[in-house]
């Protein structure tokens, strides 16, 4: 990084702009960052001039340009996160010997990205691009539970936020979704029985990204009576390797949670 410390601080100026809703004065950018005022006016312009930074003249702010949500539309194109983690989930099942499936979170959903399923196993409802209530499955506790309490709360604003499948079962209240969320971070990974799937149960680890926010989650399912503690505690050590995996492939200062 030192090699090339212009680079670094143009990310490091964008990525800070991406933290914040509203546009910035450099000053503040400037101040924020540590940098001189003089290197983050020149920063911005040439960020300006290719677009990945757009500056409100009236207002005497700066904030992401066109450039910049084309860049997003790109990663997202081309599906990196399902394209990194193929090889480490058939390692996962290999060592296991039980289905492991790839989600990622929107808004209140997870949506299943990649499933590897093992020999012997049970079918799941949770095929590539299945969308489920993110509340009721491992994936989506893993998640949420990564998530600050504010943004938690703004995806459940109401009882009505919290849907329920045929069976039952999960948070049916904010209160009950915290309580479920704190005892993820506890236990270090996230565990939901019979709430997708009668007589099948999913344990779960999130993977973060370098700002400690949830990119995906990996989890195992098995047959609820197969859940024994000690089962259930080498599944969970096995995940978090294939999640620090990936993990390190999309960046190296990706973690995987261990609250």
């Amino acid at each position: 990084m030192s090699n090339a410390p212009a680079a670094a601080n143009a990310l490091d100026v964008l990525e800070h702009l991406s933290r914040h809703a509203e546009p910035l004065p450099a000053a503040s950018i400037a101040r924020d960052l540590g940098l001189p005022r003089s290197s983050v006016y020149h920063l911005l312009k040439v960020l300006h001039g290719r677009g990945y930074v757009t500056h409100y003249v009236e207002e005497r702010r700066f904030g992401l340009g066109q450039a910049a949500y084309e860049l997003g539309s790109a990663y997202q194109r081309q599906a990196p996160l399902a394209r990194v983690a193929r090889a480490a989930m058939r390692r996962l099942v290999d060592q296991c010997g039980r289905n492991a499936h790839f989600a990622t979170l929107d808004g209140r959903d997870v949506i299943y990205l990649l499933e590897e399923r093992a020999p012997g196993q049970p079918m799941l409802v949770t095929d590539v691009g299945v969308r489920l209530p993110a509340h009721l499955t491992a994936s989506g506790l893993a998640m949420l539970s990564a998530l600050p309490a504010t943004q938690v709360r703004a995806l459940y604003p109401d009882r009505a936020s919290f849907v329920q499948r045929s069976g039952g079962g999960g948070p049916r209240s904010l209160a009950e979704l915290r309580s479920v969320l704190a005892r993820t971070r506890t236990e270090g990974h996230a565990r939901e029985e019979g709430t997708v799937t009668p007589d099948l149960s999913s344990v779960a680890v999130p993977v973060l990204d370098r700002g400690s926010r949830p990119l995906a989650a990996i989890a195992l399912t098995l047959r609820t009576a197969d859940a024994t503690s000690e089962h259930v505690g080498d599944l969970v050590a096995r995940a978090r390797v294939a999640a620090e995996d990936i993990g390190r492939r999309l960046s190296p200062s990706s973690t995987v949670s261990r609250r």
